[in-house]
């Protein structure tokens, strides 16, 4: 069985910014050793779009890099992420541009997304994680909008202005600080305004819920797992999950190792089925038409059976051998998206 993949969530652009190489598109094109999407991988496996995050990582600001405890680390100035946020939106743009036979489109409307993959193009929908380029007077969102920007994390992992994120612990409940900064309220209705769909991955359990009381939109977690399953601070309650389908929203099966494993070890040798047990955990609880994938590609270990893009057909096929059918495949893999 073969289906389009639409994936909640990757990171190409922070992997090809990071390469600080004029040559990292065409090595995207052309098929690289390195990292877990490009071009040919991607054409393989059957990925025919998703979310594409621009992420400003500690090291942007001269910080170190990003520790599996963030907690500690100051905020990135809004004028370094800004910087490093139009960096990566230039490297969207080029692969727009230098994608041979129109084969990529950055997608800013659902007929937009339709219309690339029924011609064969990946559609690429541009996302931020961790909003320090926005500033905290909300000065840069309608001008991300204008730009394509259509999905927005308010944190990473590490707080802002905004809120306060999980740090990478296990095991340890999402419930680790405060919810929501004044400001962080005032985007979640600045993005409501502007149809600008919000996040909900890394931010913490306060901050959830302070957002779903707020909004008027559905809630999504693009790239987050079961915690009852894999007990890690990055993974979602149960009443996290049946908010999020009582919301019409979407949670994306995360590939991470580290949110899969009940024992949170960074393993890649685990078995498909343990994915399928948290995807049938989220259908149980959110519902068939509110789960996706939200691969973390180019951003995370994932398991040796999938390797990279190329790899997907592996999780569609036990899905298959899991009784899934066709029908529910073809919603997880893209049409709920």
């Amino acid at each position: 069985m073969r289906f389009p993949v639409f994936d909640g969530h990757n990171d190409l652009l922070l992997r090809l910014w990071q390469k600080s190489s004029a040559g990292a598109v065409s090595d995207f094109i052309d098929g690289e050793a390195a990292g877990h999407l490009d071009l040919p991988r991607m054409a393989d496996g059957g990925f025919a779009g998703g979310l594409f995050a621009i992420y400003t990582p500690s090291e942007a600001a001269d910080l170190g890099p990003d520790p599996l405890n963030p907690f500690d680390y100051p905020p990135v100035p809004t004028e370094v992420a800004a910087r490093a946020t139009m960096e990566m939106a230039t490297l969207l743009f080029a692969l727009e541009r230098d994608v041979p036979n129109n084969g990529f489109h950055i997608c800013r409307s659902v007929a937009d997304i339709r219309a690339a993959m029924a011609l064969g193009a990946i559609a690429g929908v541009m996302h931020i994680e961790g909003a320090e380029a926005v500033g905290p007077k909300l000065e840069g969102l309608e001008a991300l909008c204008n730009m394509g920007l259509r999905s927005l994390g308010p944190v990473w992992s590490r707080a802002n202005a905004f809120g306060h994120g999980v740090p990478f612990r296990f095991p340890c409940s999402p419930d680790t600080g405060p919810g929501l900064t004044d400001a962080g309220k005032a985007l979640v209705r600045e993005c409501n305004r502007l149809r600008i769909m919000m996040d909900v991955s890394h931010l913490n359990e306060k901050g959830f819920w302070d957002l779903a009381e707020l909004s008027d939109a559905p809630i999504v977690a693009s790239h987050s797992n079961v915690h009852a399953i894999c007990p890690s601070s990055r993974n979602l309650m149960d009443d996290q999950l049946r908010a999020i389908g009582e919301s019409g929203g979407m949670v994306g099966l995360n590939f991470a190792v580290l949110f899969l494993r009940e024992d949170g070890a960074f393993d890649a040798s685990m078995k498909p089925e343990l994915m399928i047990r948290h995807l049938d955990h989220m259908i149980k609880l959110a519902g068939e038409d509110c789960v996706g994938f939200g691969s973390d590609f180019d951003g995370a270990g994932v398991p040796e059976f999938l390797r990279d893009a190329s790899g997907l057909p592996h999780l569609v096929e036990a899905m298959d051998q899991a009784g899934y059918g066709a029908d529910l495949i073809r919603k997880i893999t893209s049409e709920n998206w």
